[in-house]
């Protein structure tokens, strides 16, 4: 039996980093440590810190995707109005990347954000994965 555990990934700005996953995503810290002189932080969802986590480790560089690039990380929301409070607040700071759209199942309403590396986050609703699935499509 085979199960993803994680994904790490290179970051400028480990605190940045920490701070925006922390606030759009509401993941925690599960572990910080000071590898080799670089800090490695492990961030989950509270509850499933043991299912799946995003390990960060500082000493990346920004990326810059391109407006064809599809690139990103999904996390799903409980409903259209929790999409369009992450799409006005990123907006309001300037790191909305995708306006909210409705796109055919299994889409479903989304909007893309920037991380402080410039990697893209969508937030949607009505995607048939996670715990916050749409039953009946």
């Amino acid at each position: 039996m085979i199960k993803m555990t994680h994904i790490a990934l290179h970051v400028k700005d480990i605190q940045k980093s920490m701070d925006f996953y922390s606030r759009y995503c509401g993941l925690k810290v599960v572990h910080d440590r000071a590898d080799n002189e670089k800090r490695v932080l492990w961030m989950g969802e509270e509850g499933k810190e043991k299912d799946f986590i995003l390990v960060f480790i500082a000493g990346g560089k920004s990326v810059q995707q391109r407006g064809d690039d599809y690139s990103h990380f999904g996390f799903a929301l409980s409903s259209k109005q929790e999409v369009d409070e992450i799409a006005l607040l990123a907006k309001k700071e300037g790191i909305l990347f995708w306006e909210t759209r409705e796109e055919p199942f299994p889409v479903g309403y989304y909007c893309g954000v920037l991380d402080p590396d410039g990697k893209i986050i969508e937030f949607s609703f009505g995607q048939p994965l996670g715990n916050l699935v749409l039953e009946n499509r």
